[in-house]
Protein backbone atom coordinates (compact mmCIF):
# COMPACT_ATOMS: atom_id res chain seq x y z
CA UNK A 1 0.00 0.00 0.00
CA UNK A 2 2.83 2.38 0.87
CA UNK A 3 4.38 1.80 -2.57
CA UNK A 4 1.05 2.55 -4.23
CA UNK A 5 0.73 5.82 -2.33
CA UNK A 6 4.26 6.85 -3.31
CA UNK A 7 3.61 5.94 -6.93
CA UNK A 8 0.34 7.90 -6.93
CA UNK A 9 2.09 10.92 -5.42
CA UNK A 10 4.77 10.74 -8.11
CA UNK A 11 2.13 10.63 -10.84
CA UNK A 12 0.34 13.62 -9.33
CA UNK A 13 3.61 15.53 -9.12
CA UNK A 14 4.41 14.70 -12.72
CA UNK A 15 0.92 15.78 -13.75
CA UNK A 16 1.34 19.10 -11.93
CA UNK A 17 4.67 19.75 -13.64
CA UNK A 18 3.17 18.91 -17.04
CA UNK A 19 0.27 21.24 -16.37
CA UNK A 20 2.68 24.04 -15.43
CA UNK A 21 4.59 23.50 -18.68
CA UNK A 22 1.39 23.82 -20.68
CA UNK A 23 0.75 27.35 -19.43
CA UNK A 24 2.51 30.26 -21.13
CA UNK A 25 2.48 33.66 -19.42
CA UNK A 26 2.09 36.45 -21.98
CA UNK A 27 2.69 40.09 -21.06
CA UNK A 28 0.94 42.93 -22.83
CA UNK A 29 0.80 46.66 -22.14
CA UNK A 30 -2.98 47.01 -22.09
CA UNK A 31 -2.75 50.62 -23.29
CA UNK A 32 -2.19 50.53 -27.05
CA UNK A 33 -5.48 50.00 -28.85
CA UNK A 34 -6.23 48.26 -31.13
CA UNK A 35 -3.12 46.14 -30.51
CA UNK A 36 -3.95 45.65 -26.84
CA UNK A 37 -6.09 47.44 -24.25
CA UNK A 38 -8.21 46.80 -21.18
CA UNK A 39 -11.91 46.24 -21.85
CA UNK A 40 -14.80 47.42 -19.68
CA UNK A 41 -14.23 44.47 -17.36
CA UNK A 42 -10.59 45.46 -16.92
CA UNK A 43 -9.37 42.46 -18.90
CA UNK A 44 -6.80 42.48 -21.73
CA UNK A 45 -8.41 42.66 -25.16
CA UNK A 46 -7.48 43.54 -28.73
CA UNK A 47 -5.69 42.13 -31.75
CA UNK A 48 -2.77 40.62 -29.86
CA UNK A 49 -4.94 39.01 -27.21
CA UNK A 50 -7.08 37.32 -29.88
CA UNK A 51 -3.97 36.27 -31.78
CA UNK A 52 -2.18 35.02 -28.66
CA UNK A 53 -5.18 32.91 -27.71
CA UNK A 54 -5.26 31.49 -31.25
CA UNK A 55 -1.55 30.65 -31.02
CA UNK A 56 -2.06 28.89 -27.69
CA UNK A 57 -4.99 26.90 -29.07
CA UNK A 58 -2.94 25.90 -32.13
CA UNK A 59 -0.14 24.33 -30.06
CA UNK A 60 -2.17 23.17 -27.02
CA UNK A 61 -0.89 25.79 -24.58
CA UNK A 62 -2.90 27.69 -22.00
CA UNK A 63 -2.50 31.49 -22.22
CA UNK A 64 -2.18 33.44 -19.00
CA UNK A 65 -2.32 37.18 -19.71
CA UNK A 66 -0.37 39.69 -17.61
CA UNK A 67 -0.37 43.48 -18.01
CA UNK A 68 2.89 45.34 -17.55
CA UNK A 69 3.96 48.95 -18.12
CA UNK A 70 5.80 49.43 -21.40
CA UNK A 71 9.00 50.85 -19.94
CA UNK A 72 9.70 47.74 -17.83
CA UNK A 73 8.23 45.10 -20.12
CA UNK A 74 11.57 43.76 -21.41
CA UNK A 75 13.34 43.81 -18.00
CA UNK A 76 10.50 41.82 -16.46
CA UNK A 77 10.66 39.29 -19.30
CA UNK A 78 14.38 38.84 -18.64
CA UNK A 79 13.67 38.52 -14.91
CA UNK A 80 11.37 35.56 -15.62
CA UNK A 81 8.15 37.25 -14.52
CA UNK A 82 6.48 35.99 -17.72
CA UNK A 83 7.46 34.04 -20.81
CA UNK A 84 6.40 36.09 -23.84
CA UNK A 85 5.71 39.72 -24.76
CA UNK A 86 2.89 40.57 -27.18
CA UNK A 87 2.63 44.34 -26.99
CA UNK A 88 2.94 45.90 -30.43
CA UNK A 89 6.70 45.49 -30.16
CA UNK A 90 8.68 46.02 -33.35
CA UNK A 91 11.53 43.68 -34.18
CA UNK A 92 14.76 45.70 -34.24
CA UNK A 93 18.46 44.87 -34.30
CA UNK A 94 18.91 46.70 -30.99
CA UNK A 95 16.25 44.62 -29.23
CA UNK A 96 17.63 41.42 -30.76
CA UNK A 97 20.82 42.03 -28.80
CA UNK A 98 18.82 41.43 -25.61
CA UNK A 99 15.84 39.23 -26.48
CA UNK A 100 14.62 36.97 -29.25
CA UNK A 101 11.48 37.33 -31.39
CA UNK A 102 9.02 35.06 -33.05
CA UNK A 103 8.37 35.50 -36.76
CA UNK A 104 6.47 38.71 -37.30
CA UNK A 105 2.68 38.69 -37.12
CA UNK A 106 2.29 42.20 -38.53
CA UNK A 107 4.47 43.46 -41.39
CA UNK A 108 6.69 46.56 -41.20
CA UNK A 109 4.32 49.50 -40.75
CA UNK A 110 5.03 53.14 -41.64
CA UNK A 111 5.46 55.50 -38.70
CA UNK A 112 3.57 58.75 -39.17
CA UNK A 113 3.59 62.31 -37.89
CA UNK A 114 0.29 63.74 -36.70
CA UNK A 115 -0.49 67.33 -35.72
CA UNK A 116 -3.42 69.63 -35.08
CA UNK A 117 -5.21 70.34 -38.37
CA UNK A 118 -4.01 73.54 -40.00
CA UNK A 119 -1.02 73.96 -37.66
CA UNK A 120 1.36 74.11 -40.62
CA UNK A 121 3.76 71.51 -39.25
CA UNK A 122 6.41 70.30 -41.70
CA UNK A 123 8.35 67.33 -40.26
CA UNK A 124 11.10 67.77 -42.85
CA UNK A 125 11.92 71.24 -41.46
CA UNK A 126 11.16 71.01 -37.76
CA UNK A 127 12.95 73.48 -35.51
CA UNK A 128 12.22 74.54 -31.94
CA UNK A 129 9.19 72.22 -31.84
CA UNK A 130 7.97 69.77 -29.23
CA UNK A 131 7.78 66.27 -30.65
CA UNK A 132 5.89 63.65 -28.64
CA UNK A 133 6.76 59.95 -28.61
CA UNK A 134 6.14 56.95 -26.41
CA UNK A 135 9.37 56.25 -24.56
CA UNK A 136 11.34 53.14 -25.44
CA UNK A 137 9.81 52.78 -28.92
CA UNK A 138 11.40 52.76 -32.35
CA UNK A 139 9.80 56.16 -32.93
CA UNK A 140 11.45 57.55 -29.80
CA UNK A 141 14.87 56.38 -30.98
CA UNK A 142 14.28 57.82 -34.46
CA UNK A 143 13.11 61.18 -33.09
CA UNK A 144 16.08 61.51 -30.74
CA UNK A 145 18.55 60.70 -33.50
CA UNK A 146 17.01 62.73 -36.31
CA UNK A 147 15.11 65.55 -34.59
CA UNK A 148 16.61 65.92 -31.14
CA UNK A 149 19.37 68.37 -32.07
CA UNK A 150 16.97 71.13 -33.08
CA UNK A 151 13.78 70.18 -31.25
CA UNK A 152 12.58 68.98 -27.86
CA UNK A 153 11.61 65.31 -27.91
CA UNK A 154 9.11 64.59 -25.14
CA UNK A 155 8.69 60.97 -24.04
CA UNK A 156 5.53 59.59 -22.46
CA UNK A 157 4.74 56.38 -20.62
CA UNK A 158 1.91 55.55 -23.04
CA UNK A 159 0.92 56.67 -26.53
CA UNK A 160 -2.45 57.85 -25.17
CA UNK A 161 -0.67 60.27 -22.82
CA UNK A 162 1.17 61.76 -25.78
CA UNK A 163 -2.12 62.16 -27.66
CA UNK A 164 -3.67 63.91 -24.67
CA UNK A 165 -0.80 66.41 -24.56
CA UNK A 166 -1.13 67.05 -28.29
CA UNK A 167 -4.85 67.70 -27.84
CA UNK A 168 -4.05 70.08 -24.98
CA UNK A 169 -1.68 72.08 -27.20
CA UNK A 170 1.45 71.08 -25.32
CA UNK A 171 3.02 69.35 -28.32
CA UNK A 172 3.48 70.37 -31.93
CA UNK A 173 3.47 66.87 -33.39
CA UNK A 174 3.58 63.19 -32.47
CA UNK A 175 5.45 60.37 -34.18
CA UNK A 176 3.91 56.90 -33.77
CA UNK A 177 3.09 53.86 -35.85
CA UNK A 178 0.35 54.28 -38.42
CA UNK A 179 -1.73 51.33 -37.23
CA UNK A 180 -2.16 53.08 -33.87
CA UNK A 181 -2.65 56.61 -35.26
CA UNK A 182 -5.06 55.94 -38.13
CA UNK A 183 -8.15 55.22 -35.97
CA UNK A 184 -7.26 58.11 -33.66
CA UNK A 185 -7.04 60.59 -36.53
CA UNK A 186 -10.17 59.12 -38.09
CA UNK A 187 -12.14 59.64 -34.87
CA UNK A 188 -10.90 63.21 -34.33
CA UNK A 189 -13.61 64.83 -36.50
CA UNK A 190 -10.96 66.69 -38.47
CA UNK A 191 -9.10 68.06 -35.44
CA UNK A 192 -5.99 66.03 -36.29
CA UNK A 193 -4.18 65.40 -39.56
CA UNK A 194 -1.20 63.46 -40.83
CA UNK A 195 1.71 65.65 -41.90
CA UNK A 196 4.89 65.02 -43.85
CA UNK A 197 6.25 61.78 -45.21
CA UNK A 198 5.92 58.36 -43.63
CA UNK A 199 8.98 56.89 -41.93
CA UNK A 200 9.81 53.19 -42.25
CA UNK A 201 11.42 51.80 -39.08
CA UNK A 202 11.72 48.24 -37.79
CA UNK A 203 11.05 44.80 -39.20
CA UNK A 204 7.44 44.23 -38.28
CA UNK A 205 5.87 43.26 -34.96
CA UNK A 206 6.56 39.93 -33.26
CA UNK A 207 6.37 38.18 -29.91
CA UNK A 208 9.37 38.80 -27.66
CA UNK A 209 10.97 35.87 -25.85
CA UNK A 210 14.09 35.20 -23.80
CA UNK A 211 17.01 33.88 -25.84
CA UNK A 212 17.04 30.58 -23.95
CA UNK A 213 13.45 29.71 -24.95
CA UNK A 214 14.17 28.01 -28.28
CA UNK A 215 11.42 25.40 -27.79
CA UNK A 216 8.78 28.00 -26.99
CA UNK A 217 9.91 30.17 -29.92
CA UNK A 218 9.57 27.14 -32.22
CA UNK A 219 6.03 26.55 -30.97
CA UNK A 220 5.08 30.19 -31.60
CA UNK A 221 6.68 30.16 -35.06
CA UNK A 222 4.95 26.89 -35.99
CA UNK A 223 1.61 28.23 -34.78
CA UNK A 224 2.04 31.51 -36.63
CA UNK A 225 2.94 29.68 -39.84
CA UNK A 226 -0.27 27.66 -39.63
CA UNK A 227 -2.41 30.66 -38.68
CA UNK A 228 -0.96 32.73 -41.50
CA UNK A 229 -1.56 29.94 -44.02
CA UNK A 230 -5.19 29.36 -43.02
CA UNK A 231 -6.02 33.08 -43.05
CA UNK A 232 -6.52 33.52 -39.29
CA UNK A 233 -3.87 36.22 -38.90
CA UNK A 234 -5.20 38.21 -41.84
CA UNK A 235 -8.76 37.84 -40.52
CA UNK A 236 -7.76 39.25 -37.13
CA UNK A 237 -5.84 42.10 -38.74
CA UNK A 238 -8.89 43.00 -40.86
CA UNK A 239 -11.08 42.83 -37.73
CA UNK A 240 -8.92 45.12 -35.62
CA UNK A 241 -7.24 47.35 -38.24
CA UNK A 242 -9.81 48.58 -40.72
CA UNK A 243 -8.65 48.44 -44.31
CA UNK A 244 -5.41 46.55 -43.56
CA UNK A 245 -4.26 43.39 -45.31
CA UNK A 246 -4.40 40.69 -46.36
CA UNK A 247 -0.69 40.22 -45.77
CA UNK A 248 0.05 36.55 -45.17
CA UNK A 249 -2.39 34.07 -46.72
CA UNK A 250 -1.67 32.89 -50.26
Amino acid sequence: MKKLIIAAAAILALGSATQAQETVRIATEGAYAPWNFLNDAGEPAGFEIDLGNAICAQVALTCEWITNDWDSIIPNLLAGNYDVIMAGMSITEERLETIDFSDNYFPPDPSKFVAAAGAGIDPSALEDKRVGVQGGTIQAAYAEENLGATNTVVSFGTADQAMADLAAGNLDTILADGAYLEPVVGASSGALEFVGEDVMIGNGVGAGLRKDEAELKAKFDDALAALKADGTVDKLIAQWFEGRGPYFAD
